[in-house]
């Protein structure tokens, strides 16, 4: 069936049903809108777009075969016309920059109102970009700066030594240096040498603040061999 000349038609795709029914009924308040149809998952998102042609799409971002980028990408690559718009509770920068890459014009959250929501679908809808640039800037530069700590905690982790690597997994365990010296046949002095080299590396000034920089940046206790040839 033709829709009128100037009615948006607008897929939900969103896999709470009482959401999308929500949703449904407040949009058809608007009189130059109509939602056409509604998938509740990135599978159903493609075919049901090849049905109805759609002029934009409203997707959840968490959905549950995969993420609201992805049905929005897939959407996309079929029809590059369809407009992108996501209604989500997902606040995380990952998200957001996700969205952009897949083609979004918004990005709104749930907490949106109707008008808000039903300006965004008719700006999307007629080419606009809502996410303003400064805001997009922004979240850029957080993602790199998250990039670059994340690669000063994975160099300060890869410069420890066997030796600091197998001390700091016993340090998470709880040992103490005198229960570490007696684990590992060594002296209590070069127990005490090396902890002072791993609180260096790691910028610690203590070996529980060495221990919870360690949890927090990944680092994965080994276990030692005479562990695991200990038969009890």
């Amino acid at each position: 069936m033709t829709s009128p000349p100037g009615l948006i038609k607008v897929l939900l795709v969103e896999d709470h049903r009482a959401v999308a029914e929500g949703l449904w009924a407040m949009l058809d308040d608007y009189d130059d809108l109509t939602v056409v149809g509604w998938a509740d998952s990135v599978a159903e998102a493609v075919p049901m777009t090849e049905q109805l042609s759609p002029d934009m799409a409203l997707i959840d971002y968490r959905l549950p075969d995969g993420t609201g980028a992805e049905a929005a990408a897939r959407i996309r690559a079929h029809d590059p016309g369809v407009a992108i718009v996501f209604l989500s509770a997902d606040t995380s920068d990952a998200a957001l920059l996700a969205a952009v890459e897949a083609g979004a014009s918004g990005y709104l959250l749930k907490s949106a109102g109707g008008d808000e929501i039903a300006a965004a679908i008719r700006a999307a809808a007629a080419g606009e970009t809502l996410i303003p640039a400064r805001t997009l800037m922004e979240v850029l530069a957080r993602n790199r700066e998250s990039a670059r700590l994340f690669a000063s905690q994975m160099e300060r982790l890869e410069s420890l030594t066997s030796r600091e690597q197998e001390i700091l997994a016993l340090m998470t365990q709880g040992l103490d240096n005198r229960a570490i010296a007696d684990r590992l046949t060594i002296s209590y002095a070069t127990v005490r040498t090396h902890v002072r080299g791993i609180l260096e590396k790691l910028q610690a000034r203590s070996q529980l603040e060495a221990v919870a920089k360690a949890a927090e940046w990944g680092f994965r206790p080994v276990t030692h061999p005479r562990e695991e040839a200990d038969p009890s």
